[in-house]
């Protein structure tokens, strides 16, 4: 599989946010498809679920697919997906979301979107870092940029390299506007690329991006 996954310090740390951007600047050049395969907190829209992110990643592709192929498991439960799984008596495994990911993608580059953090889990036994181990894909990972994103990057890159996952880059998502300097900090750390994020600045983002991937 050629492609990335999407993971995050956290849950609402922009993950879809950049993922849509990082789908819109490679559709330029490429055929890019978007997997979400599995959503909590789904709203039931005459009679099926809405899973908002994954739409919101199908609609940046250049051709839509249906939204079936792209999250497969939706849940209304606001909770983990094995959690919400669990709580219709519908387990999830993590060869389901793997098969997920790899129906219909070949020849595509595919932008993957986890659920949560590299810890959380994702499948019944399962954490977001066992899928991405089973994807062999890159990671990119998603901080708010905050107070504290300098720890909470490390730990998440020092998860990912205990689990033997390349680290694509760090992507600082300043959802506040803010003077805070994480980005100058992060780099005396780490060797992983450290990117900005802000919706007034995509224009450096997508150069800073060029290439990564």
């Amino acid at each position: 599989m050629n492609g990335v996954f999407i993971t995050g310090s956290n849950t609402n740390v922009g993950k879809t946010i950049v993922g849509i951007e990082i789908i819109k600047f490679l559709s330029k050049t490429r055929s890019v498809k978007a997997r979400k395969p599995v959503e909590t907190n789904c709203q039931i829209v005459n009679g099926n679920y809405l899973p908002r992110d994954a739409e919101a990643l199908n609609n940046a592709c250049f051709k839509q697919e249906p939204l079936n192929k792209v999250c497969p498991f939706c849940f209304e439960l606001e909770a983990s997906p094995e959690d919400a799984s669990l709580d219709v008596g519908t387990p999830i495994s993590l060869d389901q979301l793997s098969d997920a990911c790899h129906t219909g993608v070949k020849g595509s580059f595919v932008v993957i979107e986890g659920a949560g953090g590299l810890y959380s889990p994702i499948a019944d036994g399962a954490l977001n870092s066992d899928l991405a181990i089973q994807l062999k894909v890159p990671i990119v990972i998603v901080i708010r940029d905050e107070l504290g994103a300098i720890s909470q990057a490390l730990m998440s890159i020092d998860a990912a390299k205990k689990n033997n996952l390349e680290v694509s880059c760090v992507i600082l998502n300043e959802i506040i506007p803010n003077s805070l300097s994480n980005k100058k900090g992060l780099i005396k750390y780490t060797n992983v690329p450290v990117i900005s994020f802000s919706k007034k600045r995509m224009g450096r983002f997508y150069s800073d991006i060029e290439g990564l991937f």
